[in-house]
């Protein structure tokens, strides 16, 4: 985030305007919304743009009153994690009250995922959320451990245990393909 912060000094003290706080998420906006949107696509939201739309816009109302500016990726992060998983929530409640409907991929969207691509993605949509969330977290975003914990709230040893049941689950699913 120091970038975003770009042409100040790091020891001055500048009290932030409306308008450095607006800059600032602005820049990283520009700079993390791609990579949000995809996050979100990956942990299974139906609506992964206003996810992060919302993670962002989440981030302006909260970021004066964030401990450290540097941490604004790691709220985004974390905001999109929790309100994808808000997200599953709600459908699921809807699901019980509604008849359900069969979600099938346009021609296009499936004639551009290679056939390996689209095993994978298919074993990893067929994983329990939070380890989906656990693997999407390490091996898309590349995350350590302490961070993939403080994005899902959750502490550094479950985060190792849903890595490893998902990766163990991952193994079975694409094993019975092979």
């Amino acid at each position: 985030m120091a970038d975003l912060y770009a042409g100040r000094d790091a020891g001055s003290t500048v009290v932030e305007t409306s308008d450095d706080v607006a800059s600032g998420v602005s820049g990283l906006f520009r700079a993390r919304y791609p990579e949000m949107v995809r996050l979100a696509d990956l942990l299974g939201a139906d609506d992964p743009e206003d996810i992060a739309q919302e993670a962002f816009a989440r981030l302006i109302r909260k970021h004066g009153s964030l401990r450290d500016p540097e941490a604004a990726l790691a709220y985004v992060r974390a905001s999109v994690c929790n309100l994808t998983r808000n997200r599953h929530r709600h459908l699921r409640v809807v699901r019980l009250r509604t008849p359900a409907a069969h979600h099938e991929d346009s021609s296009e969207q499936v004639a551009m995922l290679r056939e390996d691509h689209r095993e994978v993605l298919a074993a990893l949509a067929g994983l329990a959320p939070r380890r989906r969330e656990a693997i999407v977290l390490r091996y898309w975003l590349d995350l350590s451990e302490r961070e993939i914990a403080a994005a899902m709230g959750v502490s550094p040893g479950t985060v190792k245990s849903h890595v490893s049941r998902g990766l163990a689950a991952l193994a079975r699913a694409l094993g019975d393909k092979a």
